[in-house]
């Protein structure tokens, strides 16, 4: 849900969320592009629970938390990236080679099954940073680059995909992915616990206010000492680092290193953060938002399941209408709160 421990403070969100006598009409709009995704969301739960008797048992929901959490995970460093106004494209790709690093890794034990997907992955998106920030090369390009070198690197460890890598079943590793507490799946705790850390971060800490404040006025940032560079640095590495950890995690849950996951996933990923509230353009956005169009996503995708006369095409049709009608109403809220 969306809280006040994420609202977004930079210069630019500030003064376009709640300004000095704004109208009753501007702090509508305000709300409507905050918060809307979770009125969706809440709406769009209430009518399949009474559309479809299934959608409330435990068994669904916790297979939606379940295959949510991989996903949320990715789109938690997403967010940190689209704030400061880029763009990552290579996520889905280092997701399934953090999942196939980590099952090969396994044989050696869980701290390797963690570190060697979160090295990696991490290295890669320590490389976009660079070249993005201190070459000042397009994101879109040079994350797209990275996108075609980790799948290389993939086949290459997977024998061209020929390969699987499998995990010991009784290890503590598999237990990680497998496992439950209170009922909940243990990767649905750990990225609960990364959203409310990433919330803090963003919100209550100097870094989260350099990252508004590159993607509000990048100019602007500089001028009042704000480490730009670095910033886009940290941001592009925290998405490498939360790729190759979902990764990890979705090879413990399967037991085994799926070499063809990830396909669109940073699609699926940039849609999820944009859905929340998050601006393409950068400078606004808010964890908790993320985290309601993940869940968002996988509810239509259920849905659509549930109805089980509709092929698994729809799910893409759906999602992509609804990310147009989400992008097209924040331009129109945008563009009103400007013009009031």
């Amino acid at each position: 849900m969306t809280t006040d421990v994420d609202t977004p403070v930079s210069a630019k969100s500030t003064a376009e969320d709640d300004p000095p006598g704004a109208t009753r009409s501007e702090r509508l709009s305000a709300l409507a592009q905050q918060h809307g995704a979770l009125v969706t969301l809440v709406v769009a739960m209430i009518a399949a629970s009474l559309s479809f008797d299934t959608f409330l048992t435990g068994d669904n929901l916790e297979n939606m938390a379940l295959s949510s959490a991989f996903l949320a995970v990715v789109a938690l460093g997403m967010t940190f990236v689209i704030v400061t106004g880029g763009i990552d494209l290579s996520v889905g790709s280092l997701f399934a080679l953090g999942g196939v690093l980590a099952a090969w890794g396994s044989q050696y034990g869980t701290a390797v099954a963690l570190l060697l997907p979160l090295a990696v992955c991490g290295l890669i998106g320590l490389v976009n940073g660079l070249l993005i920030a201190r070459s000042r090369l397009a994101p879109f390009i040079v994350t797209l680059a990275a996108m075609l070198g980790a799948r290389g690197i993939l086949l290459s460890v997977t024998d061209e995909g020929s390969t699987t890598y499998l995990v010991d079943k009784d290890s503590f590793f598999a237990k990680l992915g497998q496992d439950t507490l209170l009922g909940i799946g243990i990767p649905v705790w750990i990225t609960v616990a990364l959203f409310v850390l990433g919330a803090v971060v963003l919100r209550r800490t100097r870094f989260g206010q350099y990252v508004y404040a590159v993607g509000g006025n990048e100019d602007a940032a500089a001028l009042m000492g704000a480490p730009v560079a670095r910033t886009k640095i940290s941001v592009y590495t925290l998405s490498g680092l939360c790729a190759g950890l979902a990764g990890a995690l979705n090879a413990a849950w399967l037991v085994s290193g799926v070499t063809i996951l990830g396909s669109g996933m940073e699609l699926e990923a940039i849609s999820a953060v944009v859905i929340g509230g998050t601006l393409l353009t950068g400078g606004f956005g808010f964890i908790s938002g993320s985290l309601v169009g993940v869940l968002l996503l996988k509810v239509i995708q259920n849905v659509i399941n549930q109805i089980g006369s509709l092929d698994s095409a729809y799910q893409q049709v759906v999602s992509g209408a609804f990310l147009a009608v989400v992008v097209i109403a924040q331009t129109w809220l945008g563009r009103r709160r400007r013009v009031l």
